[in-house]
C-alpha cells in the first residue's frame, strides 16, 4: 500500500523515476517508497504507453541500482536535466 503522498511528492517520485541515473535507492532514501512501490506509482500515475516506455527503460537501465552501477557514477541527477514540473517540462 502506498503513503499518501503530496501532488508534488508525486511529481518529483515520477521525475526522479524517469531519470536514468536515478536510482531507486535514492527514492528510497528520500521518500520511503520500495521499488515495487515506485513500480506501482507509475503503473496509477501514467498512460499506459507511457508506463510501457518507463518499465522497458527502468528494465534496461542498470544504473537504476546502486549496486549495479559503476562506479564513476557518483551522482543521481543528470546535469543536463530540465526542470520538470507537474509531470510536463518547462520550456525556459
Amino acid at each position: 500500500m502506498l503513503p499518501t503522498l503530496s501532488e508534488r511528492d508525486v511529481d518529483r517520485i515520477i521525475e526522479m523515476a524517469w531519470e536514468d541515473r536515478t536510482s531507486f535507492d535514492s527514492i528510497f532514501r528520500q521518500f520511503g517508497l520500495s521499488e515495487q512501490e515506485v513500480i506501482a506509482l507509475m503503473r496509477r500515475e501514467l498512460k499506459p504507453s507511457s508506463w510501457r516506455l518507463w518499465r522497458e527503460r527502468a528494465k534496461k537501465v542498470s544504473n537504476k541500482h546502486e549496486a549495479k552501477r559503476s562506479g564513476e557514477i557518483d551522482r543521481f541527477k543528470c546535469s543536463r536535466q530540465r526542470s520538470i514540473s507537474f509531470n510536463k517540462v518547462s520550456k525556459r
